[in-house]
């Protein structure tokens, strides 16, 4: 019998993974810093449409005080807010301001739709002027059920959002596909015609429109 002994074969170890845009300089440990950041620092944009509305300043009142949760309420305008809140009805006459402030928010950001008035029109569902959920025009991350929500549903709400984040890796969300300028356009104001009142000028007889 032959005991020739063998040379075992090398493990492979599999590479780091690595973060986004930054896997040159940012290992994994990194994500876990970065996400237990934005977890407990997210300020709010309260988009306060109807009674809901209520129910989140008394969630941010010192009965609840979601503040203690790393969330900072009544951000100074989307351009400095993490999270919206969307509590209330939206109309679609409302609808294009709705998406509009969540377009002007910075990545990454998040949504929590409050009451069953925004995860589905509520019961103003069959109304012709009521859009059927804000998730028709803005991805949301967090439902919360209720009409309406006590505060401490909003607490149980903020607690999964924070979980989601800790899991997250933002190379997974933005880094295989980016979106092109065309998609990241709003569609939701045309811009003027050439010679019209506030867009480009016209280009003269044989110039060059450009």
């Amino acid at each position: 019998m032959d005991v020739t002994p063998t040379t075992p074969e090398p493990v492979l170890l599999p590479e780091p993974k690595r973060l986004g845009v930054l896997s040159r300089l940012a290992p994994e440990p990194m994500k876990v810093v970065l996400n237990w950041g934005r977890r407990y620092s997210l300020w709010v944009f309260n988009f306060g449409l109807a009674c809901c509305a209520i129910e989140f300043i008394a969630a941010s009142m010192a009965r609840h005080d979601f503040i203690r949760l790393g969330v900072i309420p009544f951000a100074p305008g989307p351009r400095q807010a993490d999270l919206m809140v969307v509590s209330g009805t939206v109309t679609d006459k409302m609808a294009p301001a709705v998406k509009r402030l969540y377009e002007q928010m910075p990545e990454p950001k998040y949504v929590i739709s409050f009451g069953a008035c925004s995860n589905c029109g509520g019961p103003y569902w069959d109304s012709y002027s009521v859009t059927k959920g804000v998730d028709q025009i803005i991805p949301v991350d967090v439902y919360v059920p209720g009409c309406p929500p006590r505060p401490e549903a909003l607490l149980q709400g903020i607690l999964k959002l924070q979980e989601k984040i800790a899991r997250e890796s933002l190379g997974e969300r933005y880094g295989p596909a980016r979106p092109s300028a065309a998609a990241l356009r709003s569609g939701l104001v045309t811009p003027p015609a050439p010679g019209t009142p506030g867009g480009p000028a016209a280009a003269a007889p044989g110039e060059d429109a450009t």
